[in-house]
C-alpha cells in the first residue's frame, strides 16, 4: 500500500485481521479513521459505523473461524429478546443504551446472515432454534455455490436506535434538585 494511505497500518497486522481488514478497505475505500489497532468507517453502505480491529477472535459457530469485523446499525431491541439474541449467537451484541446492534463477523456476508437472523428473532419470525438451523444451513450452501438470501443485504431497514422511555418528567426532578441544594 502506498504511504499515506490509513489502511497502511494493517500491514503490521496478524494475517487472519488484516485479511478481513482488506476486504472492507476494498468494498468501501479508506477508512476515516486508524489507529496502530483500529479501522473506523462511518455511514458506508448500511452501516452506521464499520469498525476492524488488528485483534480477531477465533469462533467456531457455525464452523470455525475468525471474527474481526463489527457491523453496527442503530437497532431497537426489546429487553426480553437480549436473552435469545445471546443464545442465538455471541457475535451478535446489544447496546441497548445506544440502541444499537452489532455484528462481529469475518466478512460482510457472514455480517448480513447473522444480522437478518437477528431481526427474525426480534419480530418473532423465527425462534433461537430455528434461526441457528437456518443459519447453519445458509453458511453450507454459500460454500456449495448455493443461492443464499440472507447473506445479500440487510432485509429489514434500521430503525432510530432510541429505546428506552423517560419514566420522570422534569417536575418530578424538580424537587430533587432543590433538596440537594439545601443540604
Amino acid at each position: 500500500m502506498g504511504a499515506g494511505r490509513k489502511s497502511q497500518v494493517i500491514e503490521r497486522w496478524p494475517d487472519e485481521s488484516r485479511e478481513a481488514a482488506q476486504l472492507v478497505v476494498d468494498t468501501y475505500g479508506e477508512p476515516q479513521e486508524a489507529t496502530e489497532l483500529v479501522l473506523t468507517w462511518s455511514g458506508v453502505g448500511p452501516w452506521k459505523r464499520l469498525v476492524v480491529t488488528r485483534t480477531f477472535y477465533p469462533h467456531v459457530y457455525p464452523a470455525p473461524h475468525i471474527d474481526a469485523v463489527e457491523s453496527i446499525i442503530d437497532y431497537r431491541v426489546p429487553p426480553e429478546k437480549v436473552i435469545e439474541l445471546a443464545e442465538f449467537d455471541g457475535s451478535v451484541v446489544v447496546q441497548c443504551t445506544v440502541g444499537e446492534v452489532s455484528a462481529r463477523c469475518h466478512d460482510e456476508q457472514a455480517t448480513f446472515l447473522a444480522l437478518n437472523l437477528m431481526n427474525d428473532i426480534v419480530t418473532g419470525q423465527k425462534t433461537v432454534a430455528q434461526a441457528r438451523v437456518y443459519h447453519a444451513k445458509e453458511f453450507i450452501d454459500a460454500r456449495r455455490g448455493m443461492p443464499t438470501p440472507y447473506m445479500e443485504k440487510l432485509r429489514f431497514a434500521p430503525s432510530d436506535g432510541q429505546v428506552a422511555t423517560r419514566t420522570l418528567s422534569d417536575q418530578d426532578l424538580e424537587p430533587a434538585a432543590h433538596e440537594g441544594k439545601q443540604g
